[in-house]
């Protein structure tokens, strides 16, 4: 355990089983917070884009949020953006562009999760020139049973002050401080 939020909620680090947690958190959140379980048509494929690659390319800074009933939530970050997304780039997309088939560009025939598929294909990895002055950046989404406990406001405390530790020496800033959400 790294953080006690109390009432049996607690943050510890994130390992590789978790991918399967990651994943359902994801998907349980993945419509602006709201489940999107019925409109994906592939379970596993949101976590795949947007929580497991923080696992496995930013271990150190990739944590759940446990509960009595089980994972809860997730709290990622990246300490530096720029290198996170290049790894994306070319250690986490090319293995995934191998495993999923792109729908093809006409939207109109898309189907559950063919925007995701598109966007394994086609992604953009730009970091926006608007938050250029900020190199680090974390996310989190909370399942409703861990909402409204104070939870989240501390745990996004804790990646704050975590990543200024885990930033790599070119990202090293006081802007290091402050985080995006995604």
């Amino acid at each position: 355990m790294i953080l006690d939020f109390g009432g049996g909620f607690f943050l510890r680090r994130a390992t590789a089983a978790d991918h399967p947690a990651l994943a359902m958190i994801c998907l349980k959140t993945g419509d602006a917070g709201k489940d999107a379980s019925s409109r994906e048509g592939d379970p596993e494929l949101l976590g795949l884009l947007y929580t497991i690659p923080y696992q496995v390319l930013e271990p150190e800074l990739a944590f759940i949020i446990d509960s009595p009933a089980g994972a809860a939530g997730y709290l990622l970050g990246a300490a530096d953006t720029a290198a996170f997304n290049a790894s994306l780039a070319s250690d986490w997309y090319p293995d995934l562009q191998r495993r999923v088939a792109d729908p093809g560009p006409d939207s109109s025939r898309w189907r559950g999760s063919d925007w995701a598929r598109h966007r394994v294909h086609h992604p953009d990895f730009a970091v926006p020139p608007a938050l250029a002055a900020y190199p680090s950046h974390g996310h989190i989404d909370l399942l409703p049973q861990a909402r409204g406990k104070g939870i989240g406001r501390r745990a996004m405390a804790f990646l704050e002050s975590a990543l200024p530790r885990a930033a790599r020496p070119a990202s090293t800033s006081k802007s290091c401080r402050r985080i995006m959400m995604r």
